[in-house]
C-alpha cells in the first residue's frame, strides 16, 4: 500500500484527497481518486471522503457525490453571493425542458421513442441544445432494424440538478407539491409517469 494511503495516518491521506479533488477540473470517481493516490485502499478511501464531508458539512463548501464521482461545490445557502446576474444560455423551451424529463425517467431511448411518448415531432437541434448543455449524450444504439441512437443523461445534470442518482428524480407529486406543473404539464408528467409505470410492470 502507498504512502498515502497507509491506514496508520488518516490525517495524511485526508490531505491528499482533499487536494486532489481541489485540483481536479472534474468530478472523480472512487477508483480515480485510488489511481491518483497510489492504488490507495478504497475501503480506506470511502472513511476518508466520509470524515471530509461531515468536516465541510457546515462550511461554505460541501464535499458532495454525483453520479458516484465525488467534488467540491458552494454550499447552497451562499450560491447566490457567487451566481452572475445574466442571460442564461440554458435558458430551455418547452419541448427541451419534455424531452430532457424523457430521457432522464426513461432513458436510454431513441428518438422515435421521445417523439412517441411526446405524441409530436422531435427537432434534432432540441437534442443538440441538451447536449451542448452537456445534460444528454448519445449511449450507444438500439439494437433493431435501422440501429437508431439512444440517448441518455450524463454526469453533470446530477451535478447541475443536485441530484445523487436517478433515483433522486422528483415524483409527480413533488413537482406538483412545488407549483412547477401548470394543468398542461402536469397532464403530460402525469402521462409519462404512467407510461413509465407500466414498462416497469413489463419487466417485472
Amino acid at each position: 500500500m502507498s504512502e498515502t494511503g497507509n491506514a496508520s495516518d488518516p490525517a495524511a491521506l485526508d490531505r491528499a484527497v482533499e487536494a486532489t479533488l481541489f485540483a481536479s477540473e472534474e468530478p472523480l470517481t472512487l477508483d480515480q481518486l485510488a489511481s491518483h493516490l497510489g492504488d490507495a485502499d478504497k475501503g480506506e478511501l470511502r472513511a476518508s471522503l466520509a470524515r471530509l464531508a461531515e468536516f465541510y458539512a457546515p462550511r461554505g463548501i460541501h464535499l458532495v457525490e454525483r453520479g458516484k464521482r465525488w467534488h467540491f461545490q458552494t454550499a447552497p445557502d451562499c450560491a447566490h453571493l457567487l451566481r452572475k446576474e445574466r442571460e442564461s444560455l440554458r435558458k430551455l423551451s418547452r419541448a427541451a425542458t419534455e424531452v430532457l424529463a424523457i430521457v432522464a425517467y426513461h432513458e436510454p431511448v431513441s428518438r422515435a421513442e421521445i417523439e412517441s411518448i411526446r405524441g409530436v415531432q422531435t427537432s434534432g437541434g432540441t437534442l443538440d441544445v441538451l447536449m451542448e448543455a452537456g445534460w444528454v449524450k448519445p449511449a450507444g444504439r438500439r439494437e433493431v432494424p435501422g440501429r437508431p441512437v439512444i440517448y441518455a443523461t450524463t454526469p453533470e445534470f446530477l451535478r447541475h440538478f443536485g441530484l445523487k442518482s436517478r433515483r433522486d428524480l422528483p415524483g409527480i407529486d413533488e413537482l406538483r407539491a412545488t407549483g412547477m406543473l401548470d394543468p398542461v404539464e402536469e397532464a403530460f408528467a402525469a402521462e409519462m409517469a404512467e407510461e413509465s409505470a407500466e414498462e416497469t410492470t413489463e419487466e417485472s
